[in-house]
């Protein structure tokens, strides 16, 4: 990923779901749940993350991208089923979503979203309230790619290792 282009001060903090309370960094994460890096992202990153939460270093604003691409299709419908009001159920709704990635992936659009109300037993929210103004945040910004995480000056995707993460939370 070449994060020379990506323009971090076109980026806001006015969509996405909140997680944790006010601290004094804040973690951006475009994702788009279809996303394989995504998965990798959310599942290698858990742990760090919510001892960094925990400790009132960080809090999280996950944006959930919709995209273009047909294979990220998928993801823009299972995006409408995430709980954006509820932290903890944000995270368990992403959580069910990214364990069965495998299972609803290759689904028709109509599937997927049948499969997350029957199978994950989720509700429809208000994504696409805002679908398009994030979308719109990541041209403006130029992020092309999911996952796209931004703290402070700092800009990377789902290869990072743990220790350099943790150090930009210090």
């Amino acid at each position: 990923m070449d994060i020379s282009v990506i323009k971090a001060n076109e980026t806001n903090q006015e969509y996405g779901i909140l997680v944790g309370e006010t601290a004094p960094k804040q973690l951006l994460e475009f994702i788009n749940v279809r996303c394989p890096y995504c998965k990798k992202w959310f599942e290698e990153t858990r742990d760090t993350l919510d001892e960094a939460i925990a400790a009132k270093k960080i809090q999280r604003l996950i944006k959930l991208v919709d995209r273009q691409k047909e294979s990220l299709q998928r993801g823009n419908v299972m995006h409408r089923f995430v709980t954006t009001n509820d932290a903890q159920q944000t995270l368990a709704d992403l959580t069910k979503i990214f364990d069965t990635q495998a299972q609803w992936g290759h689904l028709s659009l109509e599937e997927v979203a049948a499969f997350a109300k029957n199978e994950l037993q989720l509700t429809e929210h208000n994504h696409l309230d805002y679908a398009e103004k994030l979308v719109a945040e990541t041209e403006r910004a130029n992020i092309k790619f999911v996952p796209t995480v931004i703290i402070d000056s700092h800009i990377f995707d789902e290869t990072i290792d743990q220790d350099t993460l943790k150090s930009y939370f210090n």
